[in-house]
């Protein structure tokens, strides 16, 4: 029996390396749908993702016409970029397929509907990706219910683990 091989830190499921978790984003908005989307980026945006130096905190997405842009996202600039450094807050191109953003802005257009950036990461292939969600925002008292169900969750399994 082959012994399972324990995942680095920041390793998903998938073997993808997440590099940033927008937290905001699922504490804020109940998640419909998701899509996966490549990020057109320069080089020493790619070299300071690699290194941390991302956050998606605030940030979103937007539809021009047919093409996808992710807006508000910092990228922190490469410390050896040089000359060639680029904007951190500058607008980042989404790649999609068309029958994909056919479909997100079909959702879109339903009322109270909007696009947010989930997590970026780099698949096993080493691109980086970023995980979209389709999402309604949530009222006061939705949230406060999650709230009491995850502390509800808590107390049973810490009830569990001191019973055992």
């Amino acid at each position: 029996m082959a012994a399972k091989k324990s995942a680095q830190k920041g390793e998903g499921e998938s073997g993808a390396r997440v590099v940033d978790v927008n937290k905001k984003a699922r504490h804020d908005y109940e998640i419909i749908s998701t899509a996966e989307a490549g990020i057109v980026l320069t080089g020493s945006e790619v070299k300071s993702i690699r290194q941390n130096g991302v956050s998606l905190r605030d940030s979103y997405v937007r539809m021009k016409g047919t093409e996808c842009y992710l807006v508000g996202a910092h990228v922190a600039p490469y410390a050896f970029a040089g000359l060639n450094a680029h904007e951190p807050y500058r607008e980042r191109k989404l790649l999609l397929h068309r029958r994909e953003i056919e479909r997100l802005g079909a959702q879109v257009q339903t009322k109270g509907l909007t696009l947010i950036p989930l997590r970026i990461y780099f698949n096993p292939k080493g691109r980086c990706k970023l995980e979209i969600g389709v999402g309604r925002g949530k009222k006061l008292h939705d949230k406060r219910q999650d709230q009491k169900a995850k502390e509800a969750r808590r107390d049973m399994e810490r009830a569990l683990r001191t019973r055992e």
